[in-house]
């Protein structure tokens, strides 16, 4: 289609020219007037991940596990348990009660499993946002390619309804003749 085809169709469809448009819009009017499909959505789109991205997908989707939970719990509960053991049995306990070096443990964990978790989910939102625009573009072209169909069915519909007309005019001269033709025939 031409420029003033393009033109055209803003107009109709969106009511504003061209030249108004966001980008994103202005990419999808020449979608529509180019009659060429949408781009592939990102999410069907190769691993371009690197290593540590991945990495921290994974460990973000362990940490955040029932799994995760629970076998922690389990850990927990046998380091308190055993140390707890040994003193009471009286022996050397590795981290006899308040447990400092299990303190130090679960923070040094937290410090490095919160950054890892957090750089998977900006990562995972980055992901999200660009699947959002897809989104926006295969259905803002939906849109507009229905308004697009509902135009055509309307001209469409006025062309016929017009040539409706005309005929029903023909056929009501006709009548009006031969009701003419009638009546002279009779007088």
């Amino acid at each position: 289609m031409s420029e003033d085809a393009r033109a055209a169709l803003c107009n109709s469809l969106l009511g504003r020219p061209y030249e108004e448009l966001t980008d994103l819009q202005k990419s999808v009017i020449d979608l529509v007037v180019s009659k060429t499909p949408s781009k592939e959505h990102p999410a069907l789109a190769g691993d371009d991940r690197t290593y540590w991205e991945r990495l921290a997908d994974r460990v973000a989707a362990v940490g955040g596990s029932w799994n995760f939970i629970f076998g922690f719990g389990i850990v927990l509960v046998a380091w308190i348990g055993s140390n707890l053991l040994m003193t009471i049995f009286r022996t050397a306990a590795f981290d006899p009660y308040p447990f400092i070096f299990l303190n130090l443990m679960l923070s040094m964990l937290a410090a490095i499993q919160a950054p890892v978790i957090m750089m998977s989910q900006n990562r995972a939102a980055a992901h999200d946002r660009q699947a959002a625009e897809h989104d926006y573009v295969v259905n803002l072209r939906a849109e507009l390619e229905i308004m697009n169909l509902h135009d055509k069915l309307d001209a469409l519909r006025e062309r016929e309804m017009m040539e409706m007309i005309e005929r029903q005019n023909e056929t009501l001269d006709l009548l009006r003749e031969q009701v003419a033709s009638l009546a002279k025939s009779r007088s």
